[in-house]
């Protein structure tokens, strides 16, 4: 404990004597925690946006032409059944075009030159979040095709492609940032405890004649890398909170209904941001000494 006592003063003593090598560092961490968690923060809100347009998602089912109210109770059934399916919905081809001539408005004249209905009854389906996976969705609606009755299903196969290839897009890129970043945030750490031994190196080099072990003589520089890191991560979570109180406000002043939609991180992930950036520069602080020769 008193080992570790004295370390932690020779660190902080030396991040005041250094401070201007150490105020860049920290500021060059700091930049690029904060772009990294904008950016998660970015992916946050468009992941949240497309589950709240997923919500919404549903599966019409056509029925054929001229079939019984027994048939038709038999498919509900059999969609009742399914687990994936949260609400039924029977549209008789009465009501589709009723709807249609809502939809037309004015234009609705141009119904009045066809013979009959030719809109056939449907059933229209509202499914779960977990459920709209694009292949998931296709297994399901070949299914549903296939039961006597059913004339042809519709999804939106496109756009929920889209949705589901924008979120996976999101992650990947922020997983690769994550780990760039997470590399970046080393390699300054690496480069400023390898320079800051050099400059010690008198002192180190009495501390060796007095028998001074490995672990004595590196512990202040790790212990001066994890502030850092620690430092840098406060700074970030500061910067990141107060860009997105800004970014909020000025958004607001245009567009009153973004209110509700716009999401900031947990406050779980507030306090990792330091930790992760101590984490980080601890990584490139324990390869700085390590690669040095005593």
């Amino acid at each position: 404990m008193k080992v570790f006592l004295y370390s932690c003063q020779i660190a902080f003593k030396n991040i005041v004597s250094e401070k201007w090598i150490n105020f860049l560092t920290i500021l060059s961490i700091s930049v690029g925690l904060l772009l990294l968690t904008s950016y998660l923060t970015i992916t946050l809100n468009i992941d949240t946006v497309i589950k709240r347009w997923g919500t919404g998602f549903g599966m019409v089912v056509y029925l054929d032409d001229g079939l019984s109210i027994d048939t038709k109770d038999d498919i509900k059934d059999l969609l009742k059944q399914d687990s994936d399916i949260l609400e039924l919905k029977y549209v008789s081809s009465d009501e589709a075009l009723k709807e249609l001539r809502e939809v037309l408005g004015r234009r609705s004249s141009i119904l009045e030159s066809m013979e009959g209905n030719p809109l056939p009854s449907s059933f229209e389906l509202k499914l779960k979040r977990e459920a709209l996976t694009p292949s998931y969705i296709e297994q399901k609606a070949a299914r549903i095709k296939e039961m006597t009755g059913v004339e042809d299903v519709q999804y939106g196969e496109k756009w929920l492609s889209s949705l589901n290839t924008i979120s996976v897009v999101m992650r990947v890129i922020a997983l690769i940032l994550g780990v760039a970043i997470f590399i970046a945030i080393a390699f300054i750490t690496y480069s400023t405890i390898k320079v800051l031994f050099y400059r010690r190196k008198d002192e180190i080099e009495t501390l060796k004649l007095l028998g001074a072990t490995r672990s004595f003589i590196k512990m202040p520089f790790l212990i001066e890398g994890s502030f850092i890191g620690g430092v840098s991560g406060v700074i970030s979570a500061v910067s990141l909170f107060g860009l997105y109180k800004f970014t909020v406000m000025k958004l607001v002043e245009f567009l009153p209904s973004i209110r509700g939609l716009l999401v900031s991180l947990p406050l779980e992930a507030y306090i990792a941001i330091p930790i992760a950036g101590a984490l980080m520069s601890l990584t490139g602080s324990f390869f700085a000494t390590g690669r040095i020769r005593y």
